[in-house]
């Protein structure tokens, strides 16, 4: 620190200290001025690092908060495309079951062409479904659970256990482990 700096902020430079210092040997009043310069030093210098270091605490909170911040916005995006890839899923289902119908009521031979290029088409959009984390569900001989199937019929019968799924009238899906539809079916 150069003696310019010190005066410039009022303070006295190593040199100067020594200057008042050999001026006044002997003089009782400038060696109480120099003790009390030095306590007044220490007190600002005391001040100084008690700020330093509640600005290094506000720093620190402000990056975790940030921190925090961040995550929550990436969390919030991610389910947000979740959200929004479920409700296209949604609206493609019926299309799947339209397809499925189309394909069960023509097995005439002069169809066979149209045939085969409804399967491909039909197999094409459920393959994309399913890389988009939509599953389908046949639950045909499972047992019955509620979250992901719906109870159209039940049936009586002492060949197969309380609760087991004896047809599917319609399949279910599922994205990410949420029922998107419930599969319809008859249980025992």
């Amino acid at each position: 620190m150069s003696a310019r700096d010190a005066k410039n902020r009022g303070e006295n430079s190593p040199e100067e200290i020594s200057r008042k210092a050999k001026s006044s040997a002997g003089d009782e009043p400038d060696s109480y001025t120099l003790d009390a310069d030095d306590a007044s030093t220490d007190s600002e210098i005391g001040k100084l690092a008690k700020d330093l270091e509640e600005l290094r605490q506000t720093l620190l909170r402000r990056q975790a908060d940030f921190e925090n911040y961040r995550k929550r916005v990436e969390k919030e995006r991610s389910e947000d495309s979740r959200r929004s890839t479920a409700r296209v899923i949604e609206g493609l289902i019926p299309v799947i079951d339209s397809f499925d119908q189309a394909l069960a009521a023509h097995h005439e031979p002069e169809y066979a062409n149209y045939r085969k290029g409804f399967e491909l088409i039909h197999k094409q959009l459920v393959d994309n479904l399913a890389r988009l984390g939509a599953e389908r569900v046949e639950p045909l001989g499972m047992t019955f659970d509620p979250h992901l199937h719906q109870a159209m019929d039940r049936t009586e019968t002492t060949e197969h256990d309380e609760g087991t799924i004896l047809e599917v009238f319609q399949p279910g899906y599922v994205f990410h482990g949420r029922a998107l539809r419930p599969a319809m079916v008859r249980d025992r």
